[in-house]
């Protein structure tokens, strides 16, 4: 089968309608004796991710290129408002379609996990962060990777080594790495329990004897580079071209799905737009997988 836009566009809406009619229960009840939607939540998710794959940050240039090209994929075609607010609401939708998507290809069983953090702007002026609604969520903070200070969150990702997301968070830019992973793990502990003898790879950055001790207890092995006062650690030499497929995962959604162009105002607003760019890259890699691409994570097919 190709990788082309329109057959990822009708394999995932069918996917997820399928999902949907066995598990009712997703679906939030709309009000007893209310009008039916005329855009249903498959048709809102799917185009949640062809607006990501194909780069419009703005949700106004993204209705009317929908309105001109792609009609044949979907007749009713959704104001702005309407569509924004479908979004907002639509956000455990999405993340559980992230996880149910990575759990139907063969990577979700892979026993290496990659585990990075990367800023997420959320605003640069000043006035602009005194007025956010971020603020208070938002924090300052700083990218080593990049030399430079930014204001918003960070985004904490496990995924395999073919980028497919296993766990992701977005936390205060302020608080420590090892905290926010310690809460996602304590926060799905059957994840760990269903992979026996995992190998969590991450850079110099979660150095800590706690966290390794923390790890260790939870049966999961750590493999980082060493510190400069360190004796060699076992796996150092396979983590050289680990590092470049973290910096990859990152290139994708920072690169290819701007992340950091999310838009988003809100508490809601910006995990919306987040999550719509991991189930994006998500979609991308089944979708390759089901379809026998060499390069799972290519989004060349999909976005244009």
């Amino acid at each position: 089968m190709d990788a082309d836009l329109d057959t990822l566009a009708i394999a995932l809406y069918v996917k997820i309608d399928d999902e949907l009619k066995a598990r009712p229960e997703l679906v939030k009840p709309g009000p007893a004796g209310g009008i039916a939607p005329k855009l249903s939540d498959p048709e809102l998710i799917t185009m949640a991710v062809m607006q990501a794959l194909l780069g419009y940050h703005s949700e106004r240039r993204w209705l009317r290129h929908m309105g001109k090209h792609l009609r044949h994929l979907f007749p009713y075609q959704p104001k702005q408002p309407g569509y924004n607010k479908r979004m907002h609401a639509a956000l455990p939708l999405i993340k559980h379609f992230i996880r149910a998507l990575a759990g139907d290809t063969d990577f979700w069983f892979d026993n290496h996990w990659i585990l990075d953090s990367t800023p997420v702007e959320c605003g640069r002026s000043r006035p602009t962060v005194k007025r956010s609604d971020a603020a208070g969520w938002a924090a300052y903070g700083y990218c080593a990777s990049h030399s430079r200070f930014f204001w918003g969150l960070r985004l904490y990702l496990i995924c395999t080594p073919t980028g497919m997301p296993i766990l992701w968070a977005l936390a205060d830019a302020k608080i420590g790495e090892r905290e926010v992973v310690e809460a996602m793990l304590d926060r799905e502990p059957h994840l760990l329990a269903d992979g026996p003898g995992l190998l969590l790879i991450t850079d110099k950055g979660f150095a800590s004897k706690r966290f390794e001790k923390d790890l260790a207890e939870r049966a999961v092995t750590l493999l980082r580079p060493n510190r400069k006062n360190e004796k060699t650690r076992p796996g150092q030499a396979l983590l050289k071209s680990v590092r470049q497929l973290i910096e990859s995962v990152n290139d994708t959604l920072k690169g290819q799905l701007d992340l950091e162009l999310h838009g988003g105002r809100t508490f809601t607003g910006i995990a919306v737009r987040v999550a719509q760019r991991l189930l994006a890259m998500t979609a991308a890699i089944w979708h390759n997988h089901k379809t026998g691409q060499p390069v799972t994570r290519s989004l060349i097919a999909y976005d244009h």
